[in-house]
């Protein structure tokens, strides 16, 4: 019975390890470009970091360009280097002007474009990590859509550039997308002081506290004084005529 029951239990731990085995193996197979930025608030400026995996079983990744927004542009855009891949910023005019930060804006970086010499592409079971630090963020509630056109070796394309839909499956080659949040709390101006107390306060200041403490600790002290003589007095013996 004892011999049984271990067989069970070792079967069914081999199942267990093996079902989560090709849970990773599919969710790899399914894996997409995506992004990620390291700050999301609006006005501000954000790191944001490609994750770019490569899913040919044949070829290897040897470009990657990332399409920037024109209608909510980012006016500043530079790029983290990466060892073997050359990396060019293209700036472009707008469709139409934008007000950014109070200023109107005819021209912005429209795309970034990494190429890789043959030693650095993207082999398989790899991927490749692409940075870019980006601002001003537009407003708050504003979805960032950053397609991405990753190049084979073999000369086949992947386009990363559906929109993916609230409440709908996930497109099978969904655009890197991001929300703006609510912008950060401004800091105080250097040398401001601390909001003062409200004046209707009835507590004390701390002056106004010290002296009250001063001469309630000399009373003290007197009364104290007064007791100590009171008592040797009267312990002291009458003297004899």
């Amino acid at each position: 019975m004892k011999t049984s029951l271990r067989r069970t239990l070792k079967t069914a731990a081999a199942a267990t390890v093996t079902a989560g085995l090709l849970a990773v193996g599919a969710a790899a197979a399914s894996a997409h470009v995506h992004v990620d930025p390291d700050n999301t608030a609006a006005g501000g400026y954000t790191h944001l970091t490609f994750n770019v995996p490569n899913e040919s079983p044949t070829a290897k990744t040897s470009k990657l360009e990332v399409t920037l927004p024109t209608d909510t542009p980012l006016t500043s855009v530079s790029v983290k280097p990466v060892e073997g891949w050359k990396a060019v910023v293209t700036t472009s005019d707008l469709p139409k002007p934008v007000t950014v930060a109070g200023a109107t804006v005819t021209k912005a970086p429209s795309s970034v474009v990494w190429t890789a010499d043959e030693a650095h592409q993207i082999g398989q079971n790899e991927y490749q990590a692409f940075a870019l630090s980006v601002g001003v963020l537009p407003d708050a509630g504003t979805t960032v859509v950053l397609p991405v056109t990753q190049t084979y070796t073999d000369g086949t394309v992947a386009k990363w550039d559906e929109k993916t839909v609230d409440g709908q499956a996930e497109p099978e080659h969904p655009a890197p997308s991001f929300v703006t949040t609510a912008k950060d709390a401004e800091p105080a101006p250097a040398g401001t002081a601390p909001a003062a107390a409200d004046s209707s306060s009835t507590a004390p200041d701390s002056g106004d506290a010290g002296s009250a403490a001063g001469w309630i600790g000399l009373v003290a002290g007197l009364l104290g004084l007064a007791a100590g003589v009171t008592a040797l007095i009267r312990t002291r013996p009458a003297r004899t005529k």
